[in-house]
């Protein structure tokens, strides 16, 4: 199994390394090694009201409070 990352633009995870560059084959995107690091630091974490990770394909139920009628 590589430890390259995936392509943080396509997500393919083929990513190559070439000199101080990653690089995708799939869609050609270029990245800086160092920055493949700080895009991990900076992903986005979403959370429901519980505090509970949610993930792709998990399923909710939103529901908003409605004014009662004065």
């Amino acid at each position: 199994m590589s430890s390259l990352p995936k392509c943080p633009k396509c997500g393919s995870e083929y990513a190559y390394e070439d000199g101080i560059m990653y690089v995708c084959p799939e869609c050609a995107h270029e990245w800086a090694k160092d920055a493949a690091a700080e895009s991990v630091a900076n992903e986005r974490v979403v959370r429901d009201a519980f505090g509970n990770v949610l993930h792709d394909g998990d399923s909710v139920t939103v529901i908003k409070d409605l004014k009662k009628p004065a």
